[in-house]
């Protein structure tokens, strides 16, 4: 475990501290130690932030992130059918089915019949959807390395145990 004493002290500043806020907005100031109330709001600021960022690093021919989204989910569960990935997805069909075909006019997704009930199609990703795919992950973990080669060592190690710690605050 750590302690507030074995972070570094550019850790312990706050963002607000060192600049303002990127969208203008303003930003907690919670001291160390302060109720989960407090880290929460600290924390989901600053996890949008990095998500935002994050997905800035895009490729060329990216799509929008909520079509980048579905097909990040499709290539986990194909093939599936429009129905299941609304469902995986949040979304209610008719929005899926505007997304699939988005999806598939942009030659990433594939609709093909389904074997068993002639009433329904599976969808799935396409070569040049996975290349896609890897080609926009590639992106974002070259800008992110980037970024993480610039702390030290214990920082980067203070963020791998925070990984540990995320993963299991959002499993399910």
């Amino acid at each position: 475990m750590t302690y507030a004493h074995d972070v570094p002290q550019q850790l312990r500043t706050r963002p607000a501290e060192r600049a303002p806020a990127a969208d203008g907005g303003p930003v907690r100031r919670s001291a160390p130690g302060t109720g989960p109330s407090a880290l929460a709001a600290d924390l989901r600021v600053a996890l949008m932030r990095s998500v935002r960022r994050i997905r800035a690093e895009r490729t060329e021919d990216a799509l929008p992130d909520s079509q980048y989204s579905v097909l990040a989910l499709l290539e986990r569960m194909e093939p599936t059918t429009p129905s299941a990935l609304a469902e995986a997805e949040h979304v209610q069909p008719p929005s899926m089915t505007r997304s699939l075909a988005a999806l598939v006019e942009a030659g990433v997704v594939a609709r093909r019949p389904h074997p068993d009930d002639r009433r329904q199609v599976l969808v799935e990703t396409t070569p040049a959807g996975r290349e896609l795919l890897q080609a926009t992950r590639r992106r974002r973990d070259q800008w992110l390395t980037k970024r993480l080669a610039g702390l030290t060592p214990h920082e980067r190690a203070v963020l791998a145990e925070a990984a540990q710690i995320l993963r299991r605050v959002v499993a399910p």
